[in-house]
């Protein structure tokens, strides 16, 4: 039996997979054994090591590392979804002297790596007598960086969308923002809403590059604890804790993703709304009927 994509396996095909993904998580648990082995050999769960994190003051310092954290990743997120969609507009310009430079911008924010433009903000700008806080350079390099990545996947799901949408639009007498605005730029967000996800979750991330620059947030704050000689320098126990909570803010955001996806799914305007018709063309009739239906546009 096949399907459209691959050959449905076979009885020996099942077994070989079955034996392959045994045969993986026992490696998998294997390594996993010799990291806590090592751990545990190397002193890494004595208390000597965990009795720092006893103290409320030192969760205190972690809560306000954590908040630190949250704060850099929501403004940088704004940030780069507002000039993502800038930018990928600019690029979808119909006028040459439009498109080029903004072309050019996004390619030249996307090719510098968001530490070097860290770097640059906090310590490059006093050498022309411009103090920046690390704050600021943090959020200013995430949001060059992830909106310029945010740009392309825009222009990238607009591009997507079958061209009938569009001439459409045009034909019923919408101009270019109209049926940039009505018709193409919904569709292309519902479709690469994972995408956006992805990217925001890599922005979260990218927050702990803020150590460098001596921003106080989670990573910075974790490395100070480590380092602590008093407690036995327990560097792997911060870490362990550090890395705990941004996997516990990465989840939060995945999820938070998956419930408004899900919700943009089920929502009875969205699946009677012909604008986001999930193949094929929209018709004229289609385009003036979801128009009446949600107040229309101008034309």
């Amino acid at each position: 039996m096949t399907s459209v994509l691959y050959d449905v396996p076979g009885p020996r095909a099942k077994a070989r997979n079955a034996i392959l993904g045994v045969v993986t998580v026992v490696l998998l648990l294997a390594a996993l054994g010799f990291v806590l082995w090592r751990f545990a050999a190397s002193g890494q769960f004595s208390a000597e090591k965990w009795s720092l994190f006893t103290y409320t003051r030192v969760w205190q310092m972690i809560g306000q590392a954590t908040l630190a954290t949250l704060a850099a990743f929501a403004a940088a997120a704004v940030g780069a979804i507002i000039l993502g969609f800038a930018l990928a507009i600019g690029r979808l310009s119909d006028h040459r002297w439009v498109r080029g430079p903004i072309s050019a911008i996004v390619e030249f924010l996307r090719a510098v790596p968001v530490l070097v433009f860290m770097l640059l903000l906090y310590y490059g700008l006093p050498v022309i007598g411009i103090k920046m806080p690390s704050y600021w350079a943090v959020v200013i390099a995430l949001i060059a960086y992830n909106g310029s990545v945010l740009s392309e996947v825009i222009r990238a799901g607009v591009e997507s969308l079958p061209r009938g949408q569009q001439e459409a639009g045009y034909a019923i007498g919408l101009r270019k923002a109209g049926v940039m605005r009505l018709i193409l730029l919904p569709q292309a967000i519902r479709s690469m809403m994972p995408v956006i996800i992805a990217q925001l979750v890599v922005t979260l991330k990218d927050t702990a590059l803020g150590f460098i620059i001596t921003y106080p947030e989670l990573l910075y704050t974790a490395k100070l604890l480590g380092s602590n000689a008093v407690y036995g320098s327990p560097l792997i126990p911060s870490a362990l804790i550090a890395g705990t909570i941004y996997v516990a803010m990465c989840l939060a955001l995945s999820y938070s993703a998956y419930v408004l996806e899900k919700r943009l799914r089920s929502s009875p305007r969205v699946a009677a709304d012909p604008l986001h018709h999930p193949v094929g063309d929209v018709t004229d009739t289609e385009i003036i009927a979801a128009q009446t239906h949600t107040g229309g546009g101008r034309r």
